[in-house]
Parts: C-alpha cells; sequence; structure tokens
C-alpha cells in the first residue's frame, strides 16, 4: 500500500466533525487513510474487439451488497491498454458513485475491472476488507444525502475518501464482521423461510380449490349426510344464470367526453387486480358514455373473456363495465361467490378455447356451453365455509411471512448501526487503541 499524501491537517476526525460516540480504544478517521481508492474506465464501445476478451467488467447495477464472481461483460488486455479501465484485486471494495445505484456496494470475489461510475478501494492493513465492507453497505443513505446533482445525484471519490469511518483494533473488526455475519445468517435463514411461505400461497391454494371442486374437500360431510359424488351433475355454465356482455360500443374508446361522471366504470385489469371483490374505480363514465354502456348491479360476478382470460372479481357497488368483461347473475342454483371459486380452477380451460389471435380472447357462447360439475346448494355451502375458514388461515401466514420479509431489511441495518458504535457486546477496552494503526499507514 502507498504512503498516501495527507489531504487533511490530521488523520483523525475532530471531535466536533465525529458522527456519533464510539469506545475509547476506537478511533475516527477517514476512509481516504484506510484504503487506497480508484476508479475505471469503459473501453470505447467503437471497437467491439475490446469486449471479446475474458477480463470481468463491473457496471454498477452489478453491485449487490454482496460478493461478485460473475460479470455480465467482458474486456480484453487491449481494452484495457487504451482506456483508464483498470484492474482491481480480490476484495477490493467497490461503491457505486452515480444515478440510480449511488452507494451500493459490492466485494469483489474474482479479479476484476470496472466502469468510471465505480469507486475501488484496496484495504490497507489497518482495516480488515470485510469490515469496510459491511461499514459502507451501512453507509449507503449517507452516500446517497452527500449527492450533487439532479434527480440523480453523484458522488466522487474525494466525497468517499473524506468520508468518516470508525476503525476499532484489528481483533475488534474481526469480532465485529462475525457477528455481524452470524446474526445476518439466522436472519436470511427466517427470509428464506418467510419466502417459502409468500411463494408457496398460490400452489397451496391452487391444490386446495382442486379438492373443492372435485368433491375430495367435503368427502366427510357427504358421508355424515347420507350423499355420494352422484348427487353432483353436470350443467351448462348458461343454465345456472344469465350472463351478458358489458356494453362499450362508443367511437373512439378512449373520447374524453365518454368520461369523467358520476357512473362508476372497470376495465379487464381492474378486476384482475380487484382479489375476490372490486372495492374502487378509477374511471368513471359521463352522461355521453353512459348512452351506450350499462350498469350492472352489486354482487354481480365480473369474468374478463379478452387479454386476461377467466379473471373474476364481484361487485360490491353498481357498475359499469366494456364488452370484454361479462356479467354473472345467479339464477338460484349457484351463487356469485361459489363461481368465483370455481372459475380459478377452469381458467386455463377457458384460455385453451380461445383462438390464436394477437390478442386472446372467447365468446360468450364458449360461456354459456361451459359444463360445470355443480353439488346440491348445501353441499356449495359447504365448500364455501371449508374455502373461507382454510383461506384465511393461509391469508394469515402469508401477511405474517410478508412482515417478516419487511422487517428483515431494517433489522439488518440495525445490527449494522451497531456494529460500528461497538454496541454488539465484542469489544475489549483492553485492546491497544486504533490510531497507531492508522499512523502506520502515513
Amino acid at each position: 500500500m502507498p504512503k498516501k499524501k495527507e489531504a487533511f491537517a490530521s488523520p483523525f476526525v475532530p471531535a466536533e466533525e465525529q458522527p456519533y460516540p464510539i469506545p475509547e480504544n476506537w478511533c475516527w478517521t477517514r476512509m481516504n487513510y484506510i484504503a487506497q481508492w480508484g476508479s475505471g474506465g469503459t473501453p470505447s464501445r467503437k471497437n467491439p474487439l475490446y469486449y471479446q476478451g475474458t477480463i470481468p467488467w463491473i457496471k454498477t447495477g452489478e453491485l449487490n451488497d454482496d460478493y461478485i464472481f460473475e460479470t455480465e461483460e467482458h474486456i480484453s488486455d487491449d481494452a484495457i491498454a487504451h482506456s483508464s479501465a483498470k484492474l482491481f484485486p480480490i476484495n477490493t471494495i467497490v461503491i457505486a458513485m452515480y444515478g440510480a445505484t449511488i452507494g451500493k456496494v459490492g466485494i469483489l470475489g474474482i479479479k476484476a475491472t470496472t466502469n468510471q461510475a465505480c469507486a475501488c478501494g484496496v484495504a490497507s492493513s489497518a482495516v480488515y476488507f470485510k469490515y469496510l465492507f459491511y461499514y459502507a453497505c451501512s453507509e449507503k443513505d449517507n452516500f446517497v444525502k452527500k449527492g450533487k446533482g439532479g434527480a440523480q445525484p453523484n458522488i466522487s471519490q474525494e466525497i468517499i475518501k473524506a468520508h468518516e469511518i470508525p476503525i476499532p483494533p484489528l481483533a475488534e473488526q474481526q469480532r465485529i464482521v462475525d457477528r455481524i455475519e452470524s446474526l445476518f445468517a439466522k436472519l436470511d435463514e427466517a427470509k428464506e423461510k418467510a419466502q417459502a411461505v409468500v411463494d408457496g400461497f398460490e400452489l397451496r391454494k391452487s391444490a386446495i380449490l382442486h379438492k373443492a371442486f372435485t368433491g375430495e374437500l367435503t368427502e366427510r360431510w357427504r358421508s355424515k349426510n347420507d350423499m355420494s359424488l352422484t348427487d353432483w351433475r353436470q350443467v351448462k355454465f348458461g343454465d345456472l344464470g344469465v350472463l351478458e356482455r358489458g356494453r362499450s360500443k362508443h367511437r373512439p374508446r378512449n373520447d374524453p367526453k365518454l368520461f369523467g361522471g358520476k357512473y362508476p366504470f372497470i376495465q379487464t385489469g381492474d378486476v384482475a387486480r380487484s382479489g375476490m371483490y372490486v372495492v374502487e374505480h378509477s374511471q368513471t363514465l359521463s352522461e355521453i358514455g353512459m348512452e351506450q354502456s350499462r350498469i350492472f348491479p352489486k354482487d354481480t360476478l365480473c369474468i374478463t373473456i379478452a387479454a386476461n382470460i377467466g379473471d373474476v372479481a364481484i361487485l360490491t357497488y353498481d357498475c359499469c363495465f366494456p364488452d370484454s368483461v361479462v356479467g354473472f347473475t345467479p339464477n338460484g342454483l349457484t351463487s356469485s361467490k361459489f363461481i368465483y371459486f370455481m372459475m380459478s380452477t377452469i381458467q386455463r380451460e377457458l384460455e385453451a378455447n380461445a383462438p390464436a389471435t394477437a390478442q386472446k380472447n372467447i365468446n360468450l357462447k364458449i360461456l354459456n356451453d361451459l359444463m360445470i360439475n355443480l353439488p346440491s346448494m348445501n353441499e356449495q355451502k359447504e365448500i364455501l365455509a371449508v374455502l373461507e375458514n382454510i383461506f384465511e388461515k393461509q391469508q394469515q401466514a402469508k401477511a405474517a411471512a410478508e412482515a417478516v420479509l419487511a422487517q428483515i431489511d431494517t433489522m439488518k441495518k440495525a445490527i449494522l448501526a451497531r456494529a460500528f458504535r461497538g454496541e454488539l457486546g465484542t469489544n475489549d477496552p483492553a485492546e491497544e487503541w486504533a490510531g497507531e494503526l492508522v499512523k502506520a499507514e502515513l
């Protein structure tokens, strides 16, 4: 490590500039004094041969707050010779200086070059490279605050070099890193389990619905009520109620005169995003828009027949929709809620009936002729009761898992904040003052 020219009157941060208190055998210095900093460069894109080499070349978008072992692009020795790109050693700490990625950090697991938007720090003997890495990760928000510029601020190498860093004795740096990695490993394990719960929600839901509409879910109920699957009957969807397309014959459809009135209006995307119930809308129809439309009553089941075929939701208020949505009103043989759950099990069948066009769609005849296995009304009610009970518990488990996922990043930030204040319970006050390590680098 080359000796550095002093950029400041002292390598130590004056008391009035120190961000927060630290243990007595630690010291505040600046990142200039504990690492050698440089940046990379971008070889000319006009010479494609520069990008046909084997030397890893990193862009800021590849910084992942973790080790980097692979890169999207590679450059040649000739590219390095004819640009400001340079090869950095393994364990170099890389910090993004520009734009949307400002403050992102990486640590080289391979020898690599970078573009000029990366600041690269090679740790001195005064600092453990992983300690520097985790500290840089913890300072992202502060780097962003120091950014200058417009909508996407930038920081410079000079800002990074001048940035304050608390330095403990080397043995304590190692203990801090060990404690951070131990705590992070536990959090990552919790995150993996929570993510599995979230990721598996739709799969579990599909399995439960399959059991519901093949009779498996209510097998015991039928046995207790002296019934069997033979009591189920096949009926056409159209025999269970009225299926009617929405109306939107306006031309052009985006004419501003059609919108902005008092009549709620939803489209296929609103149905897809609604979940079980339509509870809000982003558009309304004017009196002119209503002239060629109609209002469907509350409790109508909406079924999309274009774009995303077979998405369903139940209206919670009177509403209008276009002809890419079909409204279903049951006639007493079933309920909107029962058909809502059933539709998710036959969505693929509906999509398979769509002609191979640029935008898939099905017509009203396909829906009317769709054959449905229908239990008795009493068994339908039992199926709904069981489904709602199961899904409530499943949703609670999913919400709890999502809460864990939301907290983990916050918990990691809190661990890092405590680590660099000497609050992890690892510091040994008897160890030599860390300032001697810094002095040795001058």
